[in-house]
C-alpha cells in the first residue's frame, strides 16, 4: 500500500538535561483534526496482544504507565512507573518490513505501549529491540486512506535517549544522550545533518522560524540547551514548557502549499525523577499533571482508569488531576482483522 500525500502529523520531541540529574521530556502533538486523545492509567499485569492475527506478539505488562491515546485505539505518548517515556511521531519516509509471519507481529498502534509495559530504561529497551523480536505492522489512519507511518523515541530518568525508525524496511536505532530532539521528515540522519549547519551559524545570531520540521528541530536543539539549568525543578519545568511552546504550530493555521504542517493540538511534559506527567491542551487555559507516585499500579489493587479530555481536549483541569481519573474498560489497539 502506498502512502498518499496528505496533511499529516508534525510533532516535536525534546529531552532536557538539568541540574542535579533532572531530566524532562516534552513533546507536541500536531494534527489536522481532533485526534480524540484521552489520558489512561494502565496497571502492571495486563495481558497484551499484538493484534495482527494468529502470530501476534503477546506479553504481560511489567510496569504500570500513564499514557495519552490517539482515537482511543493507540498509545501516542506516555510515562511508566520506572521513569521511561515513549513517544511516536509522524515520519512519512517510514517503510516497514513485509509481515510474512516469520516473526511475531505487533500493531504499530501498540508500539509505544509495548515499550512502556516492558522496560525500565532506554538501554534495556534498545537491547531488546536490536534483536528485532517482532515485525511492526501498520494500517490506515482512522478515517483516512493512508498508512500510519511513525518513528519512536524513548528517554529515561538517566537522560538516555533513543530514536527508532524503519527506513527501506530496515530498523535503524540512534542511541545516546546526545539525541535530544526529534521532529518529522526528513529521516533522523538528515535532521542531524541539517542541524549541524545551524550550529555553525549559532542560535544567538539567527534561527529558522518556520513551522517546517527541520526548522523546529533547529530551534528545539538550540533552546533546550540554552535555557538555564535551574536548581528549582518547577522553574526548569517552566523553561522546558517554553521551548516546546516555541516549536509548536499556531492553532488553526492553514498552509495550502505545505500540507504536512498541522496545528498543535496538545503538549506533554514528563519529569522523570518526580514521575510527573503534565498535559496542556491548545484549547484550555490550564496546564495540569498526573503524579505517578500516587497511583496504585499493582496487579492486585491497580485499576484501568481514564481521564476524559473531551472533544478537542477542551475539558478543563488544573493542578494535580490524578484523582480525577475514573475506572474504565481498556481500549482495544487497532490492528489487522482477526
Amino acid at each position: 500500500m502506498a502512502v498518499t500525500p496528505s496533511i499529516s502529523q508534525a510533532c516535536t520531541r525534546l529531552v532536557y538535561h538539568g541540574a542535579n540529574g533532572q531530566v524532562i521530556t516534552a513533546r507536541s502533538m500536531d494534527w489536522k483534526s481532533d485526534i480524540a486523545t484521552n489520558l489512561w492509567i494502565f496497571p502492571r499485569g495486563m495481558a497484551r496482544t499484538g493484534e495482527v492475527g494468529p502470530n501476534s506478539l503477546t506479553w504481560t505488562s511489567k510496569y504500570g504507565s500513564v499514557i495519552a491515546s490517539g482515537y482511543d485505539i493507540s498509545t501516542t505518548d506516555g510515562l511508566n512507573e520506572a521513569g521511561l517515556m515513549a513517544n511516536v511521531l509522524w515520519l512519512v519516509e517510514s517503510e516497514y518490513p513485509k509481515y510474512d509471519q516469520s516473526k511475531q507481529g505487533l500493531t504499530i498502534a501498540a508500539w509505544a505501549q509495548y515499550v512502556l509495559d516492558s522496560f525500565a530504561t532506554v538501554q534495556e529497551a534498545v537491547a531488546a529491540l536490536e534483536k528485532e523480536p517482532f515485525t511492526i505492522v501498520t494500517d490506515n489512519v482512522p478515517g483516512e486512506k493512508r498508512l500510519a507511518t511513525l518513528h519512536l523515541s524513548m528517554s529515561d530518568a538517566s537522560g538516555d535517549s533513543a530514536i527508532v525508525e524503519y527506513i527501506g524496511g530496515k530498523q535503524v536505532i540512534h542511541h545516546g544522550r546526545q539525541f535530544q530532539v526529534m521532529t518529522n521528515s526528513p529521516t533522523f540522519d538528515e535532521q542531524l545533518a541539517l542541524n549541524a549547519y545551524w550550529k555553525q551559524i549559532g542560535g544567538t545570531v539567527f534561527l529558522p522560524g518556520t513551522n517546517r520540521a527541520a526548522d523546529r528541530f533547529a530551534r528545539a536543539s538550540f533552546y533546550v540547551n540554552a535555557i538555564p539549568k535551574d536548581e528549582n525543578p518547577n522553574r526548569a519545568l517552566a523553561s522546558v514548557f517554553s521551548v516546546i511552546r516555541n516549536t509548536s504550530v499556531p492553532f488553526g493555521i492553514t498552509t495550502p502549499d505545505q500540507p504536512n504542517i498541522s496545528s498543535t493540538r496538545w503538549r506533554t511534559v514528563a519529569e522523570h525523577q518526580r514521575k510527573l506527567y503534565l498535559f496542556e491542551s491548545a484549547l484550555t487555559p490550564n496546564t495540569f499533571w498526573v503524579d505517578l507516585r500516587q497511583i496504585d499500579f499493582s496487579p492486585q489493587g491497580g485499576k484501568v482508569k481514564k481521564l476524559d479530555l473531551g472533544l478537542d481536549q477542551d475539558h478543563t483541569f488544573a493542578g494535580d488531576a490524578t484523582a480525577s481519573f475514573r475506572e474504565a474498560q481498556p481500549f482495544k489497539f487497532l490492528g489487522l482483522p482477526m
